[in-house]
């Protein structure tokens, strides 16, 4: 999806990458923080995850970097506390068009995420006329534009959404499914470790069978080589890096050069 021109939302540019299964690069961000945000857009990531579910954030702090991103090629994803109609109509209503809904077990789940996206009859968003979505009602065929330009991605994160990936995978409206290694390592029995052969091999099943259903896979992979693993399974939606992992990570490096234990 890269490109030099700012991410568009009408139409949403994103949800067409997803579609056309086009390898679409990302960086996670937890810190909730707009500098943060961003810094982050300026680099050029094709995505910027902003989380609600592990991360303190909510309405409030995400509009700010949802408005950092504003000028950039960096497309804004946010990440739901919970598969929740009110939590995900808020988030609409403050501006969010693609979606990264967290532990969608079943087909219900899946279908259940795609209709909080949507207006009726397709779905069963709550309407209000004059949200920061729609430019406070200022955009005067927003109803006929918003279902078609909403993007979803589920998340697979436990052996039940291996179970039933098929049926997830044929979902109207559930664009991309992306794995969470960490909660799939555990549900597995493997808990902070996701590179075990189970984990591995639940991994590479999931992704054969999204690519088969014709739809884009994604995952969270923040060490490089695991990244590269991954992208030469064909997944295309891959956040490489993370924000609290980047400066974490850059400090140790500064301490450990100057500060000997």
């Amino acid at each position: 999806m890269s490109s030099t021109a700012p991410y568009q939302a009408l139409p949403n540019t994103f949800r067409a990458a997803l579609l056309a299964r086009k390898k679409v690069i990302g960086c996670w961000t937890s810190l909730a923080s707009p500098i943060v945000a961003e810094l982050l857009g300026v680099v050029g990531f094709d995505w910027i995850l902003l989380d609600a579910e592990h991360a303190p954030n909510d309405s409030i702090t995400l509009i700010p970097q949802h408005m950092a991103l504003k000028d950039s090629v960096s497309a804004p994803v946010v990440r739901p506390p919970a598969n929740d109609a009110v939590a995900i109509k808020r988030l609409l209503d403050a501006g969010f068009v693609n979606f990264l809904v967290p532990f969608v077990d079943s087909a219900d789940d899946g279908r259940r995420a795609v209709a909080s996206t949507r207006y009726p009859p397709q779905g069963i968003r709550g309407v209000s006329v004059g949200h920061r979505g729609n430019r406070y009602g200022t955009v005067p065929n927003y109803f006929d534009l918003a279902n078609d330009n909403i993007a979803v991605a589920v998340q697979i994160e436990s052996r039940a959404a291996v179970e039933a990936i098929d049926e997830i995978a044929a979902v109207d409206g559930v664009d991309a499914l992306f794995v969470g290694p960490s909660d799939l390592a555990a549900s597995y029995g493997h808990l902070g470790n996701a590179n075990h052969p189970d984990v591995q091999a639940a991994i590479k099943h999931v992704f054969e069978r999204v690519h088969a259903a014709g739809k884009s896979s994604g995952i969270l992979a923040p060490v490089q080589q695991e990244a590269e693993r991954y992208l030469a399974l064909d997944c295309t939606m891959v956040a490489v890096c993370a924000d609290l992992g980047l400066l974490r990570n850059a400090a140790q490096g500064v301490k450990r050069h100057f500060i000997q234990e």
